[in-house]
Protein backbone atom coordinates (compact mmCIF):
# COMPACT_ATOMS: atom_id res chain seq x y z
CA UNK A 1 0.00 0.00 0.00
CA UNK A 2 1.22 3.37 -1.39
CA UNK A 3 1.27 6.32 1.18
CA UNK A 4 -0.77 8.35 -1.43
CA UNK A 5 -3.42 4.81 -1.57
CA UNK A 6 -3.98 5.54 2.52
CA UNK A 7 -4.35 9.03 1.99
CA UNK A 8 -6.95 8.65 -0.29
CA UNK A 9 -8.15 5.73 1.64
CA UNK A 10 -8.98 8.24 5.19
CA UNK A 11 -9.93 10.44 3.56
CA UNK A 12 -12.90 8.25 2.06
CA UNK A 13 -13.25 7.02 5.20
CA UNK A 14 -13.57 10.24 7.15
CA UNK A 15 -16.05 11.74 4.16
CA UNK A 16 -17.91 8.11 5.30
CA UNK A 17 -18.29 9.23 9.13
CA UNK A 18 -19.26 12.78 7.89
CA UNK A 19 -22.37 11.28 6.18
CA UNK A 20 -23.44 8.93 8.33
CA UNK A 21 -22.67 11.94 11.02
CA UNK A 22 -25.86 14.06 9.19
CA UNK A 23 -27.42 10.76 8.51
CA UNK A 24 -28.03 10.46 12.32
CA UNK A 25 -29.17 13.76 13.39
CA UNK A 26 -32.15 12.40 12.73
CA UNK A 27 -32.34 12.74 16.03
CA UNK A 28 -31.49 16.64 16.43
CA UNK A 29 -34.33 17.22 13.37
CA UNK A 30 -36.65 15.22 15.22
CA UNK A 31 -36.57 17.21 18.02
CA UNK A 32 -37.07 20.63 16.42
CA UNK A 33 -40.31 19.50 16.11
CA UNK A 34 -40.70 19.39 19.79
CA UNK A 35 -42.02 23.60 18.98
CA UNK A 36 -44.62 23.11 17.33
CA UNK A 37 -48.11 24.19 19.06
CA UNK A 38 -49.82 21.06 17.02
CA UNK A 39 -48.08 18.51 18.77
CA UNK A 40 -50.02 18.00 22.20
CA UNK A 41 -48.15 17.06 25.19
CA UNK A 42 -48.88 13.27 24.51
CA UNK A 43 -47.48 13.57 20.92
CA UNK A 44 -43.95 15.02 22.41
CA UNK A 45 -43.32 12.40 24.58
CA UNK A 46 -43.87 10.25 22.06
CA UNK A 47 -40.87 11.91 19.52
CA UNK A 48 -38.58 12.00 22.99
CA UNK A 49 -39.61 8.67 23.67
CA UNK A 50 -38.44 7.49 20.27
CA UNK A 51 -35.38 9.50 20.00
CA UNK A 52 -34.36 8.79 23.06
CA UNK A 53 -33.33 5.14 21.84
CA UNK A 54 -30.96 6.85 19.38
CA UNK A 55 -29.57 9.83 20.71
CA UNK A 56 -26.23 8.35 21.76
CA UNK A 57 -25.71 6.68 18.33
CA UNK A 58 -24.92 10.25 16.58
CA UNK A 59 -23.13 11.75 19.70
CA UNK A 60 -20.77 8.73 18.83
CA UNK A 61 -20.30 9.23 15.54
CA UNK A 62 -19.68 12.90 16.41
CA UNK A 63 -16.93 12.29 18.69
CA UNK A 64 -15.48 8.79 16.59
CA UNK A 65 -15.62 11.82 13.41
CA UNK A 66 -13.35 13.98 15.41
CA UNK A 67 -10.90 11.40 16.04
CA UNK A 68 -11.04 10.01 12.84
CA UNK A 69 -9.53 13.61 11.53
CA UNK A 70 -7.38 13.69 14.75
CA UNK A 71 -5.55 10.41 13.50
CA UNK A 72 -5.71 10.44 10.05
CA UNK A 73 -4.97 14.79 9.30
CA UNK A 74 -3.77 16.18 12.16
CA UNK A 75 -2.81 19.39 10.58
CA UNK A 76 -6.26 20.26 10.06
CA UNK A 77 -7.52 19.32 13.46
CA UNK A 78 -5.09 21.08 15.07
CA UNK A 79 -5.73 24.13 12.59
CA UNK A 80 -9.58 23.96 12.96
CA UNK A 81 -10.14 22.45 16.63
CA UNK A 82 -7.92 24.68 18.17
CA UNK A 83 -8.80 28.12 16.08
CA UNK A 84 -11.93 27.99 14.90
CA UNK A 85 -12.71 26.48 18.51
CA UNK A 86 -15.55 28.30 19.01
CA UNK A 87 -17.62 26.51 15.98
CA UNK A 88 -16.83 23.37 17.97
CA UNK A 89 -17.13 24.00 21.61
CA UNK A 90 -20.95 25.61 20.54
CA UNK A 91 -21.42 22.28 19.23
CA UNK A 92 -20.47 19.90 21.95
CA UNK A 93 -22.20 22.53 24.70
CA UNK A 94 -25.75 21.75 22.44
CA UNK A 95 -24.42 18.07 22.75
CA UNK A 96 -24.32 18.24 26.16
CA UNK A 97 -27.34 20.44 26.71
CA UNK A 98 -29.04 17.13 24.97
CA UNK A 99 -27.90 14.59 27.30
CA UNK A 100 -29.04 16.21 30.26
CA UNK A 101 -32.48 16.92 28.34
CA UNK A 102 -32.85 13.21 27.42
CA UNK A 103 -32.18 12.46 31.17
CA UNK A 104 -34.19 15.07 32.85
CA UNK A 105 -36.82 16.31 31.03
CA UNK A 106 -39.86 14.67 32.62
CA UNK A 107 -38.21 14.05 36.19
CA UNK A 108 -40.22 15.61 38.89
CA UNK A 109 -38.97 18.50 40.53
CA UNK A 110 -36.50 19.44 37.71
CA UNK A 111 -34.66 22.66 37.80
CA UNK A 112 -35.58 23.89 33.97
CA UNK A 113 -38.75 22.05 34.08
CA UNK A 114 -40.49 20.57 30.70
CA UNK A 115 -40.82 23.08 28.48
CA UNK A 116 -37.10 24.68 29.53
CA UNK A 117 -35.71 21.23 28.64
CA UNK A 118 -37.66 20.99 25.52
CA UNK A 119 -36.45 24.49 24.59
CA UNK A 120 -32.90 23.21 25.16
CA UNK A 121 -33.59 20.22 22.86
CA UNK A 122 -34.81 22.31 19.90
CA UNK A 123 -31.88 24.55 20.22
CA UNK A 124 -29.63 21.37 19.76
CA UNK A 125 -31.94 20.53 17.10
CA UNK A 126 -31.44 23.85 15.34
CA UNK A 127 -27.38 24.86 16.24
CA UNK A 128 -26.10 21.04 16.08
CA UNK A 129 -26.58 21.02 12.41
CA UNK A 130 -26.35 24.53 11.27
CA UNK A 131 -22.94 24.63 13.12
CA UNK A 132 -21.84 21.46 11.19
CA UNK A 133 -23.03 22.69 7.88
CA UNK A 134 -21.02 26.07 8.78
CA UNK A 135 -17.82 23.42 9.40
CA UNK A 136 -17.92 21.95 6.31
CA UNK A 137 -18.49 25.16 4.37
CA UNK A 138 -15.25 26.44 5.06
CA UNK A 139 -13.88 24.04 3.13
CA UNK A 140 -14.77 26.01 -0.18
CA UNK A 141 -14.69 29.59 1.22
CA UNK A 142 -11.29 29.40 3.18
CA UNK A 143 -10.41 30.49 6.96
CA UNK A 144 -8.44 33.31 8.19
CA UNK A 145 -5.39 31.15 9.27
CA UNK A 146 -1.58 30.09 8.89
CA UNK A 147 0.45 27.32 9.25
CA UNK A 148 4.28 27.18 9.38
CA UNK A 149 5.49 23.55 9.71
CA UNK A 150 9.35 24.80 10.65
CA UNK A 151 7.71 26.21 13.98
CA UNK A 152 7.41 22.69 15.69
CA UNK A 153 11.29 22.97 16.28
CA UNK A 154 10.59 26.06 18.39
CA UNK A 155 11.06 24.77 22.06
CA UNK A 156 9.90 28.25 22.99
CA UNK A 157 6.68 28.27 21.00
CA UNK A 158 6.06 25.18 19.39
CA UNK A 159 2.50 26.39 17.37
CA UNK A 160 2.17 25.65 13.65
CA UNK A 161 -1.59 26.70 12.69
CA UNK A 162 -2.10 30.61 13.82
CA UNK A 163 -5.42 31.97 13.58
CA UNK A 164 -5.96 35.17 12.25
CA UNK A 165 -8.05 36.85 14.19
CA UNK A 166 -10.32 36.99 17.37
CA UNK A 167 -13.35 35.47 16.25
CA UNK A 168 -11.98 31.83 15.81
CA UNK A 169 -14.45 30.43 13.23
CA UNK A 170 -17.41 32.86 13.97
CA UNK A 171 -16.32 34.49 10.88
CA UNK A 172 -16.96 32.39 8.74
CA UNK A 173 -20.79 33.45 9.09
CA UNK A 174 -20.21 36.52 6.90
CA UNK A 175 -20.25 33.94 3.91
CA UNK A 176 -23.27 33.51 2.56
CA UNK A 177 -21.96 29.71 1.56
CA UNK A 178 -21.31 28.95 4.86
CA UNK A 179 -24.93 30.57 6.15
CA UNK A 180 -26.51 28.68 3.43
CA UNK A 181 -25.04 25.10 3.45
CA UNK A 182 -25.68 25.57 7.95
CA UNK A 183 -29.50 26.47 7.22
CA UNK A 184 -30.10 23.72 4.47
CA UNK A 185 -28.66 20.76 6.74
CA UNK A 186 -31.31 22.48 9.17
CA UNK A 187 -34.19 22.01 7.23
CA UNK A 188 -33.06 18.18 5.87
CA UNK A 189 -32.31 17.32 9.40
CA UNK A 190 -35.85 18.00 10.41
CA UNK A 191 -37.33 15.92 7.19
CA UNK A 192 -35.34 13.26 8.08
CA UNK A 193 -36.60 13.30 12.00
CA UNK A 194 -39.90 14.05 10.35
CA UNK A 195 -39.46 11.05 8.66
CA UNK A 196 -38.01 8.77 11.10
CA UNK A 197 -40.90 9.27 13.40
CA UNK A 198 -43.39 8.23 10.95
CA UNK A 199 -41.63 5.17 10.73
CA UNK A 200 -41.09 4.69 14.26
CA UNK A 201 -44.31 5.72 16.04
CA UNK A 202 -47.36 4.05 16.15
CA UNK A 203 -49.78 7.10 16.34
CA UNK A 204 -51.44 8.55 13.26
CA UNK A 205 -52.02 11.79 14.83
CA UNK A 206 -47.91 12.28 15.47
CA UNK A 207 -48.08 10.52 11.59
CA UNK A 208 -49.98 12.52 9.87
CA UNK A 209 -48.30 16.23 11.65
CA UNK A 210 -44.92 14.43 10.61
CA UNK A 211 -46.07 14.23 7.12
CA UNK A 212 -47.13 17.88 6.85
CA UNK A 213 -43.95 19.21 8.36
CA UNK A 214 -42.44 17.00 5.66
CA UNK A 215 -44.62 19.03 3.23
CA UNK A 216 -43.94 22.16 4.14
CA UNK A 217 -39.89 21.56 5.01
CA UNK A 218 -39.59 20.30 1.17
CA UNK A 219 -39.91 23.23 -0.70
CA UNK A 220 -37.38 25.75 1.17
CA UNK A 221 -35.09 23.26 1.83
CA UNK A 222 -34.46 22.42 -2.13
CA UNK A 223 -34.61 26.09 -2.73
CA UNK A 224 -31.09 26.04 0.00
CA UNK A 225 -30.23 23.08 -1.67
CA UNK A 226 -29.89 24.82 -5.52
CA UNK A 227 -28.44 28.13 -3.91
CA UNK A 228 -25.59 25.94 -2.16
CA UNK A 229 -25.18 24.29 -5.10
CA UNK A 230 -24.69 27.71 -7.74
CA UNK A 231 -22.90 29.14 -4.84
CA UNK A 232 -20.88 26.42 -4.96
CA UNK A 233 -20.05 25.60 -8.95
CA UNK A 234 -19.66 29.19 -9.47
CA UNK A 235 -16.93 30.41 -7.12
CA UNK A 236 -13.20 30.22 -7.34
CA UNK A 237 -11.89 27.13 -6.06
CA UNK A 238 -8.25 26.24 -4.48
CA UNK A 239 -6.02 24.30 -6.47
CA UNK A 240 -3.50 22.30 -5.27
CA UNK A 241 -0.86 20.91 -8.04
CA UNK A 242 1.65 18.47 -7.75
CA UNK A 243 4.08 20.44 -5.92
CA UNK A 244 1.63 21.39 -3.16
CA UNK A 245 1.32 24.98 -4.90
CA UNK A 246 -1.72 26.55 -4.09
CA UNK A 247 -3.46 28.89 -6.77
CA UNK A 248 -7.10 29.88 -7.17
CA UNK A 249 -9.17 28.46 -10.12
CA UNK A 250 -12.31 29.66 -11.23
CA UNK A 251 -15.17 27.27 -11.35
CA UNK A 252 -12.67 24.53 -9.58
CA UNK A 253 -15.55 22.79 -7.89
CA UNK A 254 -17.61 22.39 -11.04
CA UNK A 255 -14.83 21.12 -12.38
CA UNK A 256 -14.21 18.14 -9.74
CA UNK A 257 -17.38 17.69 -10.71
CA UNK A 258 -16.88 17.31 -14.59
CA UNK A 259 -13.47 15.78 -14.04
CA UNK A 260 -14.79 13.29 -11.78
CA UNK A 261 -18.12 11.51 -13.06
CA UNK A 262 -18.23 8.82 -10.37
CA UNK A 263 -18.83 11.99 -7.89
CA UNK A 264 -21.53 13.44 -10.12
CA UNK A 265 -22.95 9.79 -10.10
CA UNK A 266 -22.49 9.57 -6.51
CA UNK A 267 -24.21 12.92 -6.15
CA UNK A 268 -26.68 12.39 -8.18
CA UNK A 269 -27.93 9.12 -6.57
CA UNK A 270 -27.80 10.43 -3.17
CA UNK A 271 -29.58 13.46 -4.32
CA UNK A 272 -32.64 10.87 -6.17
CA UNK A 273 -32.91 8.67 -2.97
CA UNK A 274 -33.40 12.10 -0.63
CA UNK A 275 -36.09 13.13 -3.25
CA UNK A 276 -37.90 9.75 -2.72
CA UNK A 277 -37.71 10.00 0.57
CA UNK A 278 -39.20 13.47 0.88
CA UNK A 279 -42.07 11.78 -1.24
CA UNK A 280 -42.35 8.64 -0.03
CA UNK A 281 -43.27 10.75 3.61
CA UNK A 282 -44.75 13.30 2.84
CA UNK A 283 -46.98 12.90 -0.54
CA UNK A 284 -47.89 8.68 0.08
CA UNK A 285 -48.83 6.58 3.16
CA UNK A 286 -45.50 4.91 2.95
CA UNK A 287 -43.74 4.60 6.59
CA UNK A 288 -40.36 4.02 4.53
CA UNK A 289 -38.92 7.42 3.31
CA UNK A 290 -36.54 7.28 6.33
CA UNK A 291 -34.32 4.37 4.51
CA UNK A 292 -34.44 6.19 1.38
CA UNK A 293 -33.31 9.83 2.45
CA UNK A 294 -30.81 8.57 4.98
CA UNK A 295 -28.59 6.63 2.75
CA UNK A 296 -29.35 9.23 0.51
CA UNK A 297 -27.80 11.82 2.61
CA UNK A 298 -25.06 9.78 3.05
CA UNK A 299 -24.22 9.71 -0.59
CA UNK A 300 -24.46 13.73 -1.08
CA UNK A 301 -22.14 14.54 1.90
CA UNK A 302 -19.57 12.53 1.03
CA UNK A 303 -19.69 14.10 -2.61
CA UNK A 304 -19.17 16.92 -1.07
CA UNK A 305 -16.28 15.77 0.77
CA UNK A 306 -14.88 14.41 -2.51
CA UNK A 307 -15.26 17.44 -4.30
CA UNK A 308 -13.62 19.73 -1.25
CA UNK A 309 -10.51 16.87 -1.77
CA UNK A 310 -9.79 15.18 -4.57
CA UNK A 311 -8.40 16.05 -7.98
CA UNK A 312 -5.79 18.65 -6.75
CA UNK A 313 -8.03 20.43 -4.23
CA UNK A 314 -6.94 22.11 -1.03
CA UNK A 315 -9.69 20.75 1.44
CA UNK A 316 -9.23 23.14 3.98
CA UNK A 317 -7.63 26.60 2.29
CA UNK A 318 -6.62 29.43 4.00
CA UNK A 319 -7.86 32.76 2.79
CA UNK A 320 -4.71 34.31 4.11
CA UNK A 321 -1.97 32.66 2.84
CA UNK A 322 -2.71 30.42 0.01
CA UNK A 323 0.43 28.20 0.51
CA UNK A 324 -0.90 27.44 3.78
CA UNK A 325 -3.69 25.79 2.57
CA UNK A 326 -3.77 22.00 3.71
CA UNK A 327 -4.35 19.43 1.36
CA UNK A 328 -4.86 15.56 1.57
CA UNK A 329 -1.32 15.26 0.81
CA UNK A 330 0.31 17.34 2.93
CA UNK A 331 -1.79 17.34 6.35
CA UNK A 332 -1.61 13.62 7.00
CA UNK A 333 -0.29 11.57 9.37
CA UNK A 334 2.91 9.59 8.90
CA UNK A 335 3.06 6.21 6.67
CA UNK A 336 3.04 4.47 9.72
CA UNK A 337 -0.09 6.18 11.63
CA UNK A 338 -1.96 5.56 8.79
CA UNK A 339 -1.00 1.59 7.85
CA UNK A 340 -1.58 1.05 11.47
CA UNK A 341 -5.04 2.43 11.51
CA UNK A 342 -6.04 1.02 8.07
CA UNK A 343 -5.51 -2.42 9.61
CA UNK A 344 -7.52 -1.27 12.85
CA UNK A 345 -9.85 0.08 10.62
CA UNK A 346 -10.93 -3.64 9.15
CA UNK A 347 -12.89 -4.34 12.07
CA UNK A 348 -15.06 -1.32 11.13
CA UNK A 349 -17.85 -3.86 9.73
CA UNK A 350 -18.29 -5.67 12.68
CA UNK A 351 -19.18 -2.65 14.75
CA UNK A 352 -21.72 -1.56 12.20
CA UNK A 353 -22.94 -5.05 12.15
CA UNK A 354 -23.13 -4.71 16.79
CA UNK A 355 -24.90 -1.27 15.75
CA UNK A 356 -27.51 -2.38 13.13
CA UNK A 357 -28.42 -5.48 15.16
CA UNK A 358 -28.86 -3.34 18.69
CA UNK A 359 -30.61 -0.93 16.16
CA UNK A 360 -33.14 -4.15 15.12
CA UNK A 361 -33.43 -4.82 18.63
CA UNK A 362 -34.66 -1.50 19.49
CA UNK A 363 -36.99 -1.00 16.51
CA UNK A 364 -38.62 -4.57 17.23
CA UNK A 365 -41.49 -2.32 19.04
CA UNK A 366 -43.01 0.51 17.63
CA UNK A 367 -43.54 3.98 19.91
CA UNK A 368 -47.43 3.84 20.73
CA UNK A 369 -49.40 6.59 22.58
CA UNK A 370 -49.30 4.69 25.41
CA UNK A 371 -45.87 5.06 25.99
CA UNK A 372 -46.40 9.17 26.15
CA UNK A 373 -46.81 8.53 29.76
CA UNK A 374 -43.51 7.03 30.63
CA UNK A 375 -40.43 8.88 30.82
CA UNK A 376 -37.96 9.29 27.95
CA UNK A 377 -35.14 7.47 30.00
CA UNK A 378 -37.78 4.75 30.61
CA UNK A 379 -37.59 2.92 27.07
Amino acid sequence: MTYAFLQTYWWILIALLGGLLVALMFVQGANVHLASRALDDKGKRQVLNSTGRKWELTFTTLVTFGGAFFASFPLFYSTSFGGAYWVWVLLLITFVFQAVSYEFCHKKENLLGVKGFRAALVANGILAPFLVGAAVGTFFTGSDFTVNKVAIADASSPVISVWGNGWHGLEALAQPLVVVLGCTLVLLTAILGALYVINNVDDEGVVAHMRVSVKRAAIPFVLLFVAFALLLFTRKGFAADAAGVVSQEPYKYLHNLLQMPWVAALLLLGVVLVVLGIVKGGWTASRAGIWFAAPGTVLVVMSVFFLAGFNGTAFYPSCTDLQSSLTIAGSSSSYFTLNVMFWVSLLIPFVVAYIAYAWHQMERKKITPGEGESTVDGY
